[in-house]
């Protein structure tokens, strides 16, 4: 194999399009032929991607993997940081619980360890990859964090990497953001970077001509693209800001009205993806009690920090409002891993693994459940079959929590029978309140399109039978936006700037 070829894409501010743009290079390069693989030294987030053997890394990243079509590994997301609360997270190192540390200490105590672990996972990429496309995160210009960073700028020195900036257009002032960020670089790093990709355009090309002349002139950088504003973009979305995105209004044109409660720590909140393609749901994100409205299916996302985000929704007045609607029969409720664990009698963090709270009441719909924090984390790809409208029907996702949650009463009805045996979750007679630790429980059609349907009997509508096929839907998005960004980028001074960096390495 010859020498991996690196290139990182690196941004004007979170959300600025970096984890986007991967995704799409992954798919271009692998198009081409190329053995491509995405690399995040440091993913702060909380939402989730469990790899094949049972270990859990970056969303973003496992999606990358997805579009380079090549199976995901911790090396490609060796250090995970999810926060449980104020300025303290949970450290994930290679998939696993390290330990809770706050911020600080993270940066004092951490830095060298981190170090040494990102090269090390790097290294083992380029025996494999022809091609690595890197990501970093926030900004390269916060001058306050870079003498200790581990995500930005040192990783592309370690890996003599050439950078693309990218700029968000869509938030406005990208020229001003674009040349801010390159003017606050070290005048080495900044040599690095090769051109700037401006993201999230909308509307005539020509009117933004000038302003691309201008920066080109001023910066002496070239514009490598303009990527537009992709509609409806179908690709997991891996910053929770993108949640402030969604309405919370009702859409009174869609049959079926689904609000998931979005609480501060919410997790995995891409386990409600198959549900925005639907063309008669209007999913949307609540986060009052004067926002939940009647709707016809409450989901009870996953939480990184179930007591917290429960008292959270217990001092809004959310917690009786969803008692009140589900009791009544006005809404039917689904919940899903912390969610799930809501939906009991009593939570219990004895050991302080998420919490200063060691016990709280849940929302009491599920009678006798009771859920334990424990220390060791459960991450596991699971698959079975989900008891659903007197039918057994195959269901596949993953598990990932800290808790077990135990039935009192030994005659509730568990909602998935796995194939390792064991039972999960919990499923009403009446099917209007379903607890389970199952993430992407939407993703599997053939339950999702008995859940939909049966909430359109319950409405007086006839059953929608012809649904499109989840996978088919990604995999679509997967070229799509590979074809949009290919056609948007100079991709031959992309590849030139590569070797050119490649070929300096050999020579020193």
């Amino acid at each position: 194999m010859d020498k991996c070829q690196p290139l990182m894409v690196q941004g004007t501010h979170s959300d600025a399009g970096k984890s986007i743009v991967v995704t799409a290079l992954c798919r271009i390069f692998a198009d081409k032929g190329f053995k491509t693989a995405p690399f995040k030294s440091q993913n702060m987030a909380l939402n989730s991607y469990i790899t094949l053997d049972g270990k859990e890394i970056g969303r973003a990243q496992g999606v990358q993997a997805e579009a380079a079509r090549i199976v995901a590994s911790t090396n490609m997301n060796p250090i995970l940081i999810k926060p449980t609360g104020e300025s303290r997270s949970q450290i994930v190192v290679h998939g696993k619980p390290y330990r809770n540390m706050e911020a600080g200490s993270y940066r004092t105590d951490f830095y060298e360890q981190g170090l040494m672990l990102i090269q090390k996972s790097y290294q083992a990429l380029t025996q494999e990859y022809e091609r690595i496309i890197i990501e970093g995160a926030g900004s390269p210009a916060e001058v306050n964090l870079n003498d200790r960073e581990l995500v930005n700028m040192r990783v592309a020195r370690m890996t003599n990497a050439p950078v693309v900036l990218v700029g968000d257009i869509d938030k406005g002032g990208v020229f001003a953001s674009l040349v801010g960020t390159l003017q606050l670089l070290d005048p080495e790093d900044r040599k690095r970077v090769i051109g700037v990709i401006i993201n999230k355009f909308r509307g005539d090309l020509s009117l933004l001509e000038p302003g691309l002349k201008w920066f080109e002139e001023y910066t002496s950088l070239p514009v490598l693209g303009v990527i537009p504003h992709v509609k409806d973009l179908n690709i997991e979305a891996e910053d929770s800001v993108v949640l402030d995105t969604y309405t919370a209004l009702k859409d009174t044109t869609k049959d079926i009205d689904i609000a998931v409660i979005q609480y501060p720590r919410i997790s995995n909140f891409t386990d409600i993806d198959p549900l925005f393609q639907e063309e008669d749901c209007h999913v949307r994100f609540v986060k009052t009690k004067e926002e939940i409205g009647q709707p016809d299916l409450i989901i009870m996302p996953g939480s990184k920090n179930t007591i917290e985000d429960l008292e959270f929704l217990r001092t809004l007045g959310m917690v009786d409002e969803i008692i009140t609607l589900v009791e009544t029969g006005k809404s039917s409720i689904i919940g899903i891993c912390g969610g799930y664990q809501m939906l009991g009698e009593k939570i219990e963090d004895s050991f302080g693994i998420e919490s200063a709270t060691k016990k709280t009441n849940g929302l009491g719909l599920i009678k006798g459940l009771h859920t334990q924090l424990l220390e060791e984390k459960v991450t596991i790809l699971s698959e079975g079959n989900a008891r659903y409208s007197n039918r057994e029907l195959p269901v596949k996702g993953f598990e990932i929590h800290m808790g077990d949650s135990t039935y009192e009463d030994k005659h509730s009805l568990p909602f998935i029978q796995l194939a390792d045996g064991r039972q999960d979750g919990f499923i009403q007679a009446d099917q209007r309140c379903i607890g389970t630790y199952f993430h992407h429980i939407f993703h599997n059609d053939l339950l999702r399109i008995e859940i939909l349907n049966d909430l359109r009997t319950r409405l007086g509508l006839p059953p929608i039978h012809d649904r499109k096929p989840f996978e088919a839907i990604k995999e679509k998005a997967f070229s799509d936006l590979a074809m949009v960004v290919e056609k948007s980028l100079d991709m031959a001074l992309i590849e030139k700037k590569m070797k050119e960096f490649s070929d300096s390495e050999r020579d020193n």
